[in-house]
């Protein structure tokens, strides 16, 4: 028994100085003291923690995160780290009413542009289309109608009226924000412009702006010289614009007229002069069009142009909007019909004309004025009225 219990021993001294796992040793112990051996060492747990990284660039409570998992002896790995953009939306707050907030999204901008480019980008509303739309289709349905009967429209002017309308809407934002930027920061869905958050100086805005026209002047030196003279006569409405809010009731009206010059010049860009019997019709059906969307749109801000102190079609008709945009619907239509009439073109296009009619009169009838989601949603679907038309024109001159 004794020598048993000295091999016992010298087997445990063994144990002690080998290089056997923590979980052997401690198995051991228990084997032959089972009353002394400590509790084996607890298992290894993951620790999640979520730390927030500071964003420069704005001034909100939502940053980009990075997650960090903590492991045993102190080591760290970084897991994921996001790379998103501050979006301006609208949602809805059940208890408080609609309200606009900044959420944290990612958009094609952040993903595929370098950094230092992305706020001129935001700058030129690149990741916002729909202003691009809202400016070519006029464009469009003025060089459809102007094409030869029975034939397509010219797709070189058309590109060309395309890229047009996105610099010179990039340039038109650039002008707005750089005039409007301390009023800017008084507004909830505006403070986060580039100019008015301070991501970019004035200066550089203005540096921006002169490499946007300098492209705009290419694509209209490709035009007649009819073309020339009067596509640089509309950048005195694309300066003078974002004045108007400060000195009358009917902002809306001057931006409908400078946003759709494009009816008159892609006419005389195909032509090479004006007919007004068909392109004033269709400039005022535009015209009526912009104050229909663009006082919808107004709604979203008009709290916050009552506190600036800024005038819009949306603080003039007050309750009485929807009448008043009704009546500008009706308008715009019945100056698309006589546009249409006077150019001669096919059936098709008043079949397209009638489907355009009900959904304007959609956004009309079921837009929520006191919601700034559902004001933002009825704007934007006004790329398709402009493209219904744009359909029409194109079937009905083929047609005809």
């Amino acid at each position: 028994m004794a020598r048993y219990l000295a091999g016992g021993a010298f087997r445990m001294r063994r144990l002690q100085k080998s290089s056997l796992s923590s979980s052997s040793f401690y198995l051991a112990r228990s084997i032959f003291n089972p009353l002394s051996s400590p509790p084996p060492p607890p298992p290894t747990t993951t620790t999640f923690y979520q730390i927030p990284i500071p964003n420069p660039n704005y001034s909100n409570t939502f940053t980009p995160t990075s997650e960090i998992f903590k492991f045993g002896c102190d080591f760290r790995s970084f897991a994921h780290i996001s790379t998103s953009s501050v979006e301006e939306k609208n949602n809805d707050d059940d208890d408080d009413g609609d309200r606009s907030k900044a959420v944290v999204s990612t958009s094609w901008i952040d993903l595929y542009l370098p950094k230092h480019v992305q706020p001129y980008a935001r700058l030129a509303r690149l990741d916002k289309p729909i202003g691009t739309w809202l400016l070519a289709w006029p464009c469009m349905w003025s060089i459809s109608l102007a094409a030869i009967p029975g034939h397509l429209p010219d797709f070189k002017m058309m590109l060309l009226f395309g890229c047009g309308s996105l610099l010179l809407r990039g340039a038109g934002c650039t002008v707005n924000d750089l005039i409007d930027r301390d009023i800017d920061t008084k507004v909830e869905r505006t403070k986060l412009r580039p100019v008015a958050s301070g991501l970019l100086s004035p200066f550089q805005g203005l540096c921006f702006l002169g490499f946007q026209l300098l492209l705009g002047l290419g694509i209209l030196l490709q035009l007649n010289d009819y073309s020339r003279i009067l596509g640089a006569s509309s950048l005195l409405l694309v300066f003078s614009y974002p004045l108007m809010k400060r000195f009358t009731f009917w902002p809306q009206a001057y931006l409908g007229l400078t946003f759709n010059w494009g009816a008159l010049l892609g006419w005389a860009a195909v032509k090479g002069s004006l007919d007004p019997a068909i392109v004033l019709p269709l400039y005022i059906s535009g015209v009526f069009w912009t104050l229909v969307y663009d006082t919808i749109y107004a709604h979203q801000d008009k709290e916050d142009d009552l506190k600036v102190g800024v005038k819009s079609t949306a603080l003039r008709f007050g309750d009485s909007t929807k009448e008043w945009i009704n009546g500008f619907g009706i308008a715009s239509i019945s100056s698309l019909a006589l546009c249409g009439y006077n150019a001669g073109i096919g059936w098709p296009y008043y079949a397209f004309l009638t489907a355009a009619s009900g959904q304007l009169a959609w956004q009309i009838w079921t837009v929520d004025l006191s919601s700034r989601a559902d004001c933002n949603r009825k704007f934007v679907s006004n790329k398709w009225f402009g493209a219904i038309i744009f359909s029409g024109i194109l079937f009905g001159r083929i047609s005809s």
